[in-house]
């Protein structure tokens, strides 16, 4: 699809196969980012990784990020760190049982934890008030969690100025505010728990699965991830159907260029619309349904080979984290469904549960997810 957006020419890759065109076959061409208004005053003047155009100080910062923080050497290092946020989640929520809860704010609570430790050496916010009062540092888990939903509002707002330069004095942009989960890996793992509550019989068939995988006498660790073949398949279907990113992060052409016999002159901005691919009838039978079972016998990954399922991206700017992002997804999912037995509150039926989405820079949840849980292992497992 091409487009006019202000002054800029606009293309979206809708399939597959033209998003392969740009990510795979033309990967060099398009590794660079458009200059916007959030690129320049929520990222630092461009240098976030995610935002920074082609160039020595993206390549500089990406070598960092493979090596220190995203390399398998320190990738299996940091393992306890994600072990220990995942047994202290299990806990809270065990203290929760019973109750209806909103479950992103307990899973963002947890995927920043991770997070927070790995980058800073410590959880900075997850401590009592009373620690807080001697602290001048250290944030609050509500404030973190509103700190990065404006972050990804903030970068994912339609700025007039960024499309019509000589409007750029302007402050026309307008809005919603409506969003609820912001963290990546919470949101993946909000909408799982929500279709596997809707259709039990999912749910039932992936706790059968943990059970003979793993039994009931201790939670499931990252080795035992390669043999839970059906949480594999309900984590990928769940990036099919409800991508994060509903259209990856823009990249922009560096030069002129012919991409599947159309001239694609320097300068155009190109959009992958992962959403639409996932739900593409060519590629997916009944690509509305939620059927995990699609991926079982299929060899088909997340980690950008496959361009029929990009949740991470493909090519030079593929997300530089997926392999912690999948990790958390995975480890923290199956001991959820592992360790609780989920439940909607008395007064929603699973089949009036609402599946609405906001559409942005991610797609949360319209509406979060309030469920109950009970536990379902042995109690003495839930203490740390």
């Amino acid at each position: 699809m091409h487009l006019k957006f202000g002054s800029y020419p606009v293309l979206v890759a809708s399939s597959s196969e033209i998003a392969k065109e740009f990510l795979k076959s033309h990967d060099q061409v398009f590794a660079s980012r458009p200059l916007t208004a959030a690129g320049k005053y929520i990222n630092y003047n461009y240098s976030d990784m995610g935002f920074a155009p082609y160039g020595p100080h993206w390549h500089q910062g990406r070598r960092v990020f493979m090596n220190e923080l995203f390399s398998a050497k320190r990738m299996e290092s940091f393992e306890y760190i994600r072990v220990e946020e995942m047994r202290a989640s299990v806990s809270r929520l065990y203290e929760l049982s019973g109750k209806p809860v909103v479950l992103v704010e307990q899973l963002t609570r947890l995927t920043l934890g991770i997070i927070s430790r790995m980058v800073l050496g410590n959880n900075c916010f997850d401590v009592s008030g009373a620690d807080r009062a001697v602290s001048n540092s250290t944030v609050s888990v509500e404030e973190l969690q509103e700190i990065i939903k404006e972050f990804f509002i903030l970068n994912g707002v339609f700025n007039i100025g960024d499309w019509i330069p000589w409007l750029d004095f302007l402050d026309l942009q307008g809005y919603d505010l409506i969003g609820g989960g912001t963290d990546t890996s919470a949101i993946t793992m909000e909408w799982a728990i929500s279709e596997l509550i809707k259709r039990p019989q999912l749910l039932t068939q992936a706790t059968k699965e943990l059970d003979r995988v793993i039994g009931r006498g201790r939670w499931v660790e990252e080795k035992d991830i390669p043999q839970l073949l059906y949480i594999d398949a309900i984590i990928k279907e769940t990036m099919r159907k409800h991508p994060v990113a509903p259209l990856l992060a823009p990249h922009l052409a560096m030069e002129d260029c012919k991409v599947a016999g159309y001239d694609i002159p320097k300068g155009t901005r190109v959009f992958v619309k992962t959403w639409s691919i996932g739900r593409d009838p060519s590629l997916w039978k009944q690509a509305e349904e939620f059927l995990p079972e699609r991926f079982l016998g299929r060899n088909i990954d997340v980690k950008g080979t496959n361009f029929e399922l990009l949740p991470f991206g493909a090519g030079r700017r593929m997300c530089p984290g997926y392999n912690l992002g999948l990790k958390m997804i995975q480890l923290n999912l199956a001991n959820l469904l592992h360790g609780f037995n989920w439940k909607l509150p008395d007064d929603t039926k699973a089949e009036d549960l609402s599946m609405e989405e906001t559409y942005g820079m991610t797609t949360p949840r319209k509406f979060p997810l309030v469920a109950i849980m009970e536990p379902r292992l042995p109690l003495h497992l839930y203490k740390i």
